[in-house]
């Protein structure tokens, strides 16, 4: 396995991913009993070698998969072979820390059209219309 290349400017070397074969949970028969295909992947963010900004929006991060120690875990165990689980592994994990190099333009706030508002409230009083009628008819002679 060579380094792991995130863009242009940033790789993570080789021995700061630690990855361990272990056996497959699920349904698979006689092979998920036998074989080690499975890979669980590990990567300390604070002892990588990741810029320190990166580090920082990587723990930032609300993800299930970054524990509170700064550990990625990543399990991957869609394939029976144990070459593909290591590449989607290695893939999420790209994939990971790509997404926080991804800068998002600050959100614009809008407001509705006047159109939109004149439908909306058309659509509103059409359905309380539809629950009006809905209700018990008095029946008292007159």
């Amino acid at each position: 396995m060579a380094d792991l290349f995130i863009n242009a400017n940033i790789s993570i070397p080789e021995p700061e991913i630690d990855l361990v074969a272990v056996r497959s949970q699920g349904a698979g028969g006689q092979n998920v009993n036998k074989v080690a295909s499975a890979i669980h992947l590990r990567f300390d963010i604070h002892t990588s070698s990741l810029p320190e900004e990166v580090k920082q929006k990587l723990l930032a991060r609300a993800d299930q998969r970054i524990t509170s120690d700064g550990v990625v875990v990543i399990k991957a165990q869609q394939s029976r072979s144990q070459m593909k689980n290591r590449q989607q592994a290695l893939a999420l994990l790209q994939r990971l820390i790509q997404s926080t190099l991804v800068i998002r333009p600050p959100r614009k706030k809008t407001r509705p059209g006047s159109a939109a508002v004149t439908r909306r409230l058309d659509r509103k009083k059409l359905r309380g219309n539809t629950k009006e009628l809905r209700q018990k008819v008095d029946v008292t002679p007159g």
